[in-house]
């Protein structure tokens, strides 16, 4: 089947379901009258992990929202539902089926976020027009320039760079303002008693919303997590709200307790609009230049505003950069050898371990989890216990709303798991309980003991952590940033390390038999 179109169909252009922006550039310069928008719901980005199905449905929905706004707009749509009996399952394959179907002069296309999508699209036999994705301050070719030449690609360089481009947080004379770039040793406080984050913002689902929960409930039944009490914003409006509820009731407080933890406390003083942002709901500079105007005018505090715009155009922008640089080798990174399979528990949250079961228990209902509690909780974890680096990635892409892979694979196989080998992070984020004890309450609710690290009541932390250091002293010990930590081993009697290293060897063999820790 042909459409017959007068004039013909100049563009059809493909939208992606984390490309939901007005101003996307594959629209820019569109003719209503002769361009088509494609957008499709196809399993294979459904499931090629299993996708939390809260993430399933923020996504579906808000592709069919930002078809009517694009239909309102008097853009010619076609939109492919997972239940079209028509549909090929994949978007190689839609795009090949409609192209066939319009006969466009041209096929136009922005950049993906995921490497394994864009090379089967640009493989798929259909000429493609490719546009930059200008919703990132960086592009590739701008990153790739930066990194030429520089032998080792830190964030904090990086992050300076972008800061000088933007404008933002700058004195006249291009100095930073504060007297620093960064303030990152302000924000690493516990929450302390009586102080209480805002309530989350709750949005409730329309009729669009309602109709693909049901079909995420009946086509996605078999994976891990919970559908109920969606809430999450799926039109540029709804996020807009979300925004504007943070910068009023958040934002003073994130830069102090953007590292903390508690119990049955899963957004605290956190946005929560990063999974929003990532499929094209917000703009970064518009954000970003609100946050600084918030400090300029005296509402927030400058570590607020200086850590939540380097968690911004600083660690988003580098992941992304390191990313595109390093793809499709960089998936392989396997620094420590690390083959363990992922815990059982990482997909139900039954374990003794109240840290891991807050964390895991939050994921699955919420399809969230803040920075800390990736890096030093559930990371620190599968670092430890020497967890596949591809398994523990497959888990944090499937599970967290937020997650892409252009941000999720370096966060967790560079940051997370260090199995780049220190391209991305200069030491492994690393820690025993005693961390977790200080930048939270969770020790006070666990089965285990903080204050032990070998015998049936100590934290499984402590062990492993001293277990990761001795068995991967060889590369670690040179690193200049361990070697306070090589010291602290080396200080303790034989005795003690032997306890330490029989311990861990004892709660890894656990975790090979399956049993829950």
């Amino acid at each position: 089947m042909t459409f017959d179109i007068e004039g013909g169909v100049r563009r059809l252009i493909l939208i992606l379901g984390d490309q939901l922006t007005a101003g996307l550039g594959a629209l820019a310069d569109i003719d209503p009258q002769r361009d088509h928008a494609l957008l499709a719901e196809v399993m294979e980005e459904a499931s090629h992990v299993p996708h939390h199905p809260k993430k399933i449905a923020l996504i579906f929905s808000a592709m069919r929202h930002f078809a009517e706004i694009l239909r309102a707009q008097g853009m010619q749509v076609h939109y492919v539902t997972l239940d079209d009996p028509h549909n090929s399952g994949s978007l190689p394959g839609e795009l090949q089926r409609w192209t066939q179907q319009l006969n466009p002069a041209e096929v136009h296309l922005t950049e993906c976020g995921d490497w394994r999508l864009e090379q089967s699209l640009r493989h798929c036999g259909v000429p493609i027009h490719w546009h930059q994705d200008s919703r990132f301050l960086c592009t590739r070719e701008a990153f790739a320039a930066w990194a030429q030449g520089r032998k080792q690609l830190r964030m904090e360089f990086f992050y300076r760079e972008m800061r000088r481009t933007s404008g933002l947080l700058l004195n006249p004379d291009g100095t930073p303002e504060g007297g620093a770039w960064n303030f990152d040793a302000d924000n690493r406080k516990a929450l302390p008693k009586g102080v209480h984050p805002p309530a989350p913002l709750r949005i409730e689902p329309d009729a669009i919303t309602t109709e693909v929960l049901e079909l995420v409930s009946r086509r996605f039944a078999h994976h891990y997590g919970s559908l109920d009490g969606f809430d999450y914003p799926v039109t540029a409006e709804q996020a807009e709200r979300l925004w504007q509820h943070f910068l009023a009731n958040g934002l003073a407080d994130f830069g102090d307790y953007q590292d903390a933890m508690a119990d049955d406390e899963p957004f605290l003083f956190h946005s929560r609009i990063s999974a929003a942002l990532n499929i094209g709901l917000l703009d970064l500079r518009r954000i970003c230049a609100e946050v600084e105007a918030a400090y300029r005018t005296g509402k927030v505090p400058l570590n607020a505003a200086e850590g939540f715009i380097r968690q911004l155009i600083g660690w988003r922008e580098y992941v992304r950069g390191i990313y595109w640089l390093r793809m499709p080798e960089y998936a392989e990174g396997n620094r420590f050898g690390n083959s363990r399979a992922l815990p059982e528990f990482y997909w139900t949250g039954r374990t003794r371990m109240n840290c891991m079961r807050q964390t895991i228990g939050q994921t699955l209902e919420h399809a969230y989890a803040h920075h800390i509690q990736r890096l030093m909780v559930t990371g620190n974890f599968a670092l430890l216990a020497g967890i596949a680096p591809k398994a523990t990635c497959d888990w944090y892409l499937a599970v967290y709303m937020d997650a892409f892979d252009w941000v999720e694979l370096p966060n967790t196989l560079g940051m997370v798991m260090h199995a780049d080998g220190g391209y991305l992070g200069s030491k492994p984020y690393c820690a025993s309980g005693q961390y977790i004890k200080r930048m939270s309450n969770h020790c006070q609710g666990c089965s285990y003991k903080v204050s032990e690290s070998t015998g049936e009541s100590a934290c499984p932390f402590n062990a492993l952590y001293w277990h990761f250091l001795m068995r991967h002293r060889e590369p670690l010990e040179r690193n200049p940033r361990m070697g306070m930590v090589y010291r602290n081993l080396a200080r303790m009697n034989e005795a003690r390390q032997q306890a330490l290293w029989d311990w861990g060897e004892r709660l890894l063999a656990r975790l090979d038999a399956g049993e829950m820790l």
